[in-house]
């Protein structure tokens, strides 16, 4: 069955306007998830794409969103600030709609994620768990510059997808600084994959059947939280 999509504007506090698209979720309905994009590139990339329709499949309605900066064609990412702030109209938005009636996790891929790990640790309200498609753990090359410090601050689950080879951090990377966490924490290794998941031909598996394994699991993880906060 194909994915429905409904593109609207998203007014931003601060002024402005960007564009978001909310995948409609085929029953039974699990939760909805706010996904955000990553660095280098939009909303419209096609991992974004793969990843809201087929959670929209699996029963997690999905919204996608453009950070102003790709809204406006640029291609260097704003400051953390302004992105936590439309990230923050975007959740407002996604409520008005009325999200409220169902669990609500945040996510998003690379820098998208670690907007939603700055608004878990500032402590966005009503929050179910949050969901990391490959977390930016430090810059490739670099792994002493570590983006970790906030991860401490949040109190809601939280579900790491991590390539065994990504180059911003891979899960045994990872795996020192989630065992110190407070809250409840998943790990999902993509064995041999990327920072999008890629494997190597090697590896067996198409790309295909690497996101089908991925977005099974966010899934299972939205199912999960959605029951225990229930």
């Amino acid at each position: 069955m194909p994915t429905s999509h409904d593109r609207y504007e998203v007014s931003l506090e601060g002024g402005g306007r960007v564009t978001a698209r909310r995948y409609v979720a085929h029953t039974p309905r699990l939760g909805e998830l706010v996904l955000a994009h990553g660095a280098g590139a939009n909303q419209d990339h096609p991992f974004m794409i793969a990843a809201a329709e087929g959670l929209a499949r699996r029963g997690v309605e999905t919204t996608t969103f453009n950070f102003p900066y790709t809204e406006a064609g640029r291609r260097a990412p704003d400051r953390a600030p302004k992105l936590e702030a439309c990230f923050r109209d975007a959740v407002r938005a996604v409520r008005a709609k009325g999200a409220g009636e169902r669990p609500l996790f945040l996510g998003g891929k690379s820098m998208g994620g670690r907007m939603a790990s700055h608004l878990g640790a500032a402590g966005e309200p009503n929050i179910d768990g949050l969901v990391f498609l490959g977390y930016p753990l430090h810059p490739p090359g670099k792994p002493t510059q570590l983006r970790s410090q906030h991860l401490s601050r949040i109190i809601v689950p939280m579900l790491f997808v991590q390539g065994t080879r990504d180059p911003f951090g891979s899960p045994d990377e990872l795996a020192p600084i989630l065992a110190s966490l407070p809250a409840k924490v998943d790990v999902f290794p993509v064995d041999e994959g990327g920072h999008s998941f890629e494997v190597p031909k090697r590896a067996g598996r198409t790309r295909e059947e690497v996101m089908e394994s991925v977005l099974d699991r966010v899934a299972a993880f939205v199912r999960a939280s959605s029951a225990e906060a229930s």
